[in-house]
């Protein structure tokens, strides 16, 4: 983005984005309080009868790479997904990358422990940190919203 928007900014952008697509889609989203631990957005089917739970990450570099944290490695249902937004240029469509908890959580496990299997600069070995980081290079979940089961 040309414009640097704080942090705080950025989150919340991301959160109305994915529940306007949600919209445009034909489901119900709402989004949750600042307090909702792991749960940005709850959507449902428009009648009601099947909702899910989604947790949005965005980052306003336009990069396909996020960063969680390491409870991400453990919230795990059938019912929670994740749905990555890349922010790009003002005025021009983020990219929204959509998964389902359980693969994010294999693909942040993986990907922590080949980190942790390399060395610093200076060869000494990395420490453990609470940190993870999620990439979809390959677009492997770009635009994937036929992945929530709705």
């Amino acid at each position: 983005m040309s414009e640097k928007l704080k942090s705080t900014l950025v989150g919340v952008a991301g959160e109305y984005l994915v529940a306007g697509e949600l919209s445009l889609r034909g489901h119900i989203a709402s989004i949750t309080l600042r307090n909702s631990r792991g749960i940005d957005i709850i959507a449902s089917n428009s009648d009601g009868s099947k909702s899910i739970s989604i947790q949005v990450k965005t980052n306003s570099n336009g990069r396909k790479s996020w960063i969680l944290n390491k409870k991400s490695e453990f919230f795990i249902s059938d019912n929670h997904y994740y749905i990555f937004v890349a922010l790009r240029k003002l005025n021009e469509r983020p990219s929204f990358h959509i998964a389902p908890s359980k693969k994010v959580a294999e693909y942040i496990s993986a990907n922590h422990s080949n980190w942790l299997k390399g060395k610093k600069r200076d060869g000494t070995e990395r420490k453990d940190t609470p940190m993870r980081k999620f990439d979809d290079h390959d677009n492997k979940y770009k635009e994937a919203w036929h992945l929530i089961k709705l």
